[in-house]
């Protein structure tokens, strides 16, 4: 089991950016695949990205692809969803989540299901 904390939400225009991190213990971070998705008022929770335990494979939503990137740092046990031209519907609490796996390909991580860990959240608001 590892521990997940986000961090880097906030208040930002639309077409501005934000960097969110997400800071693991508890664990051995390399064996994780992790994935950042969000929950929007009203909504289910959705998926945004997930990246492979090395950080050389990657997976997008539709919505957010070319917009925001996915990345790690194995070394300093923390994942991080940089977002360009936020829009206002980009507006959600942002959830990582991690799963100890070594398969990583196709959509197998876009289901919240396959994760068994997860963060408390971040708001992240995009004004119009």
């Amino acid at each position: 089991q590892v521990q997940l904390v986000e961090s880097g939400g906030g208040l930002v225009q639309a077409e501005g950016s934000l960097r969110l991190s997400c800071a693991a213990s508890g664990g051995t971070f390399s064996r994780y695949v992790m994935g950042w998705f969000r929950q929007a008022p009203g909504k289910e929770r959705e998926f945004v990205a997930a990246i492979s335990r090395g950080g050389d494979r990657t997976d997008y939503a539709d919505a957010v692809k070319g917009r925001f990137t996915i990345s790690r740092d194995n070394a300093k046990n923390t994942v991080y969803l940089q977002m360009n031209s936020l829009k206002p519907e980009d507006t959600a609490v942002y959830y990582c989540a991690a799963k100890s796996y070594i398969f990583f390909g196709g959509s197998y991580f876009r289901t919240e299901d396959r994760y068994d860990d997860w963060g408390q959240g971040t708001q992240v608001t995009v004004s119009s």
